[in-house]
């Protein structure tokens, strides 16, 4: 009974494979159909040109470890970063004047419009069938081209020497009490992880809450660079929701060693570097393997090695342990379509305040 019943299992996933391949293939979808050709192609093509938002630093060892595996592909990868970059490059594509580039990122806050301009190859598809080394849970399944290799998590951090362990908040609501009210605390005006709390608590507990720490007054500032240097040199005491990496990394380089960084739950996580192979590209396969390769156990080796705590949550780095067996808020390829509107709330909930000199 146990053998028939694991092979009508197995049957069973056949027929789900099967069966999302077809539709895709109506959708004008492409596979290739093996590896050793994705390859052979990609040694033609010879060359790539990958455009990222990870921090410049990791470029070099990533694609150090890329060539180890693929000597014959010179690749170059070009950063891009913050929203207004991210804006002109989108106006770029869609005015058709993108022709050098191979792979782009498609960031959450232009997600479908970024989407849009990816290369109908089906790489879920090709992922599930190991085609591809990807693990199938970082492929967008509707898109079925996009690839999430990275995630930001999002905590608290704080000044040792500011405040008093035992008045360091267990949960988000712990800012919401009297002690923390009158400038007591930062909280960011570009509000991302605030926008990726709706898609584990929703809109209406977010907005709320929104509104309760304006109440607070806080200190509004924007950017986690900033934030960090106020927390290490003991100007502020604390920050209400950040970037755990951005809080870990500078941290290290604390020289006084006071500034802490600790996830509370539900902890609000966003997929990041979600790669794509543009339309455009005049080197597809190589980027293929590309796209692949920050994806592997590699890849995402590099990026938790130069940038803490960003590997995919999907992937066995630093991220998937740290959140194991914590409740998530994941803004994911099912919400990402939300998350300018999501973030337009959170700001209209703080009352539009401006970052401070």
């Amino acid at each position: 009974m146990k053998i028939r019943l694991v092979a009508a299992l197995f049957l069973l996933m056949g027929c789900q494979l099967l069966a999302s391949s077809s539709v895709a293939a109506a959708e004008g979808y492409l596979t290739v159909g093996s590896r050793d050709e994705i390859i052979a192609k990609a040694k033609k093509e010879g060359k790539l040109n990958a455009i990222s938002s990870l921090d410049a630093g990791t470029f070099k060892p990533m694609m150090q470890s890329f060539a180890k595996k693929y000597p014959f592909i010179e690749v170059r990868m070009q950063e891009i970063g913050g929203p207004e970059a991210l804006q002109r490059f989108l106006l770029e594509l869609k005015a058709g004047t993108v022709r050098d580039i191979d792979s782009s990122e498609a960031s959450s806050e232009f997600y479908l419009e970024f989407a849009a301009h990816a290369m109908k190859l089906d790489i879920l598809s090709m992922a599930q069938k190991g085609i591809l080394g990807i693990n199938a849970r970082m492929v967008d399944p509707s898109a079925r081209n996009v690839v999430s290799v990275a995630t930001t998590i999002c905590s608290i951090a704080y000044n040792k020497n500011r405040i008093a362990a035992k008045a360091v908040p267990d949960k988000w609501e712990d800012f919401l009490k009297p002690e923390f009210k009158g400038r007591k605390f930062i909280a960011d005006i570009r509000p991302q992880c605030m926008a990726s709390m709706m898609a584990g608590m929703g809109e209406e507990w977010v907005v709320k809450y929104a509104r309760q720490i304006k109440e607070q007054e806080p200190v509004w500032l924007r950017g986690n660079a900033r934030a960090m240097g106020a927390l290490a040199s003991g100007e502020q005491a604390i920050h209400q929701m950040t970037f755990y990496g951005s809080c870990v990394e500078a941290a290290k380089k604390d020289p006084t060693q006071s500034l802490m960084c600790k996830v509370l739950e539900p902890t609000p996580a966003l997929l990041r570097e979600n790669q794509f192979v543009l339309k455009s590209a005049p080197h597809p396969h190589a980027a293929l393997l590309f796209i692949e390769h920050m994806a592997s156990r590699e890849g995402q080796k590099v990026i938790d090695d130069f940038e803490p705590i960003k590997s995919s949550i999907y992937a066995d780095g630093e991220v998937s342990k740290l959140t194991k067996g914590k409740k998530l808020a994941v803004n994911d390829y099912q919400t990402f379509q939300n998350t300018p509107k999501w973030m337009k709330m959170v700001v209209d909930a703080y009352g539009l305040p401006r970052a401070e000199k």
